[in-house]
C-alpha cells in the first residue's frame, strides 16, 4: 500500500442524486451508493473509532451532518508481504494507508424493502496480523448479499507493531483486537439503518481474522455483540505459549516512539519478526494476540471462558485440507524437496499432511468439541477443493475465493490455477448458501452440502 497521512478525498461530486441512498442510524445520517449492475449498496469507509499511535480506539461522536460514505477505508501501513503479491497480483492497487485506519463498509442489497431486516454477516480479514485490510477488491461482498440476501459489513483495524505489539505496560496490548471490538459495538448500535438485523449478527474471518474471531468469543465486552461464528483456517496451534516469543520481540525493538516516522516504525517491525524466527512454527505468525492483556483472559483461563460461551454463541469452524501447501511453496529448500523425482510427492504429502495438522486441523477439532461439551452448537468443515493447475493445491486462502472477491480478483491469479472462473464460481455459490445458511439459522440441514461434496465436507459431530 503506499503511505499517506489520510485518505484521498471521495468523489463525492461524480456520484449522481439518483445513484446516493440515504440512512438513518444513531451515528448519524450516512450516505451510500449504488453500485456496481445496480444490484447492490455500498456505504463504504465509515469510521467507527479513532485514535492516537499506540492508545486504545475511541468511539466517534455522532455527526449532525451527512457522512458521504464513497470512499475505500484506508488499511493500516505495513511491509510489503512477498507472498501476497506473488499470489494476487495487483490486490492492493487503490488503496492507501493510515495510521487512524478505523473504518468499516457495509453493503446490502439495492431492493431491501421498508422494514426488512437482514442477517448481519462481519468479516475480519486475515493476514498474520501484519497485512491486508478490509476492502481489498479480492473481499467485495456483492456475491454474497447478492445471492443470499444478507447485509455484509466489512472493517478495517491496525495491524502489525500498530496493533498487536504492545507490551501492556509502556504500550497496550491488543489494539488490533480492542478495534474489532469497537467495530462490533458500532455495528450492534447502528446497523439496523441499513436494514441489518442486530440480533443476528455472524462474524466470518479467514486465517488472522479466524483467530481473532475465536478470541472475540472471549473478549471482554464482547457478549450479545454477536451471536454466530465462522472460524475459518484459524492457526489454532501456534496461540499459546508465545510470552518468550513476545518479550524477545519487544527486547529487540525497545519502546517505539509515538511521533517516529511510519516508516521507521514499519522498519522496528522487521527488526520484530527477524527476532521471532528463532521460535519455530509460532515465529511464522510473529505478531498475535496476547492473554492476560485486556480484553483477554489469562492464557491459563482461556479454555474456561470458551466453555462458559459456547452456549450463546454458534459455531462453524474448520480449515482446508492442505492448508501449508501455500506456505511450503514459498520456502526454497522445501519447495526443492518437494520437487525431487520419484520422492517428491511423498515428501510434500508428508510435509504439508503433518503441518497442517499441528497449525491448523487438530486444534480446530479440538476446538469444535470442546464447543458441543459445553452445549453449544458446532459443525466442524473441511474444504478439499484443489482447484485446477494450481501448484498449493486445497491450500490456505483457497476457500476466500468461493466467498468474496470475483473475477476480476480472483480469475487470474496462481491461487485458483487453470480453473475456469465457471468451476470457481459453482463451487462459490454452494459455499456461500452454507456460510449464510449457518448465519441465518445457526445450524445447516443435513443435505446442506449435498451439492458441494467435491469441495467441502461437513461435521456436526
Amino acid at each position: 500500500m503506499t503511505e499517506q497521512s489520510s485518505r484521498t478525498a471521495p468523489p463525492a461530486a461524480s456520484i449522481p442524486e439518483e445513484a446516493r441512498r440515504r440512512f438513518e442510524t444513531p451515528a448519524g445520517p450516512i450516505v451510500g451508493r449504488v453500485d456496481g449492475d445496480g444490484d447492490v449498496v455500498r456505504a463504504t469507509g465509515i469510521r467507527y473509532a479513532e485514535s492516537d499511535r499506540f492508545t486504545a480506539p475511541r468511539p466517534v461522536p455522532p455527526s449532525t451532518e451527512p457522512v458521504l460514505a464513497f470512499d475505500r477505508s484506508p488499511g493500516s501501513p505495513q511491509l510489503p508481504s512477498e507472498t501476497l503479491s506473488a499470489l494476487i497480483e495487483g490486490a492492493a492497487d487503490g488503496m492507501v494507508a493510515d495510521e487512524s485506519c478505523q473504518f468499516l463498509s457495509v453493503t446490502l442489497p439495492a431492493d431491501l424493502r421498508p422494514g426488512e431486516r437482514l442477517p448481519v454477516m462481519v468479516w475480519i480479514h486475515g493476514g498474520s496480523y501484519v497485512t491486508g485490510a478490509g476492502d481489498l477488491s479480492v473481499y467485495d461482498p456483492r456475491a454474497l448479499v447478492v445471492e443470499q440476501r444478507v447485509v455484509v459489513v466489512t472493517v478495517t483495524y491496525r495491524l502489525g507493531l500498530f496493533g498487536f505489539f504492545g507490551d501492556g505496560d509502556r504500550i497496550p496490548a491488543n489494539l488490533g483486537l480492542l478495534d474489532q471490538l469497537e467495530a462490533l459495538r458500532w455495528v450492534h448500535a447502528n446497523i439496523e439503518g441499513f436494514g441489518g438485523a442486530a440480533d443476528r449478527v455472524t462474524l466470518f474471518g479467514q486465517s488472522a481474522g479466524g483467530d481473532a474471531i475465536a478470541h472475540l468469543m472471549i473478549s471482554d465486552g464482547a457478549a450479545g455483540l454477536f451471536q454466530r461464528a465462522i472460524v475459518q483456517s484459524a492457526p489454532l496451534g501456534i496461540t499459546s505459549g508465545r510470552s518468550k516469543m513476545s518479550a524477545a520481540m519487544a527486547a529487540a525493538v525497545g519502546t517505539p516512539s509515538r511521533d517516529a516516522p511510519v516508516d521507521e516504525v514499519l522498519a522496528r517491525q522487521a527488526v520484530a519478526e527477524k527476532a521471532a524466527r528463532r521460535f519455530g512454527l509460532r515465529g511464522g505468525m510473529a505478531f498475535g494476540l496476547q492473554y492476560d492483556e485486556a480484553p483477554l483472559p489469562a492464557e491459563a483461563d482461556r479454555d474456561a471462558a470458551w466453555r462458559r460461551v459456547a452456549p450463546q454463541i454458534d459455531l462453524l469452524i474448520g480449515t482446508t485440507s492442505e492448508e501449508t501447501g501455500l506456505f511450503l511453496a514459498f520456502i526454497p529448500a522445501l519447495r526443492r524437496l518437494a520437487a525431487l523425482p520419484v520422492v517428491g510427492g511423498l515428501v510434500r504429502r508428508v510435509l504439508v499432511g503433518g503441518t497442517t495438522h499441528v497449525i491448523y486441523g487438530r486444534d480446530a477439532r479440538a476446538f469444535a468439541d470442546r464447543h458441543r461439551a459445553s452445549g453449544g452448537r458446532a459443525v466442524r468443515y473441511r474444504m478439499t477443493w484443489a482447484p485446477e493447475g494450481a501448484e498449493f493445491g486445497a491450500a490456505h486462502v483457497t476457500d476466500v475465493p468461493l466467498l468474496l472477491g470475483g473475477r476480476e480478483s480472483w480469475g487470474h491469479t496462481r491461487l485458483v490455477g487453470s480453473s475456469s472462473w465457471e468451476d470457481v464460481d459453482r463451487r462459490g455459490r454452494r459455499v456461500r448458501q452454507i456460510w449464510a445458511d449457518f448465519a441465518r439459522t445457526g445450524t445447516l440441514a443435513a443435505d446442506a452440502a449435498a451439492g458441494a461434496r467435491d469441495t467441502i465436507t461437513l461435521d456436526r459431530g
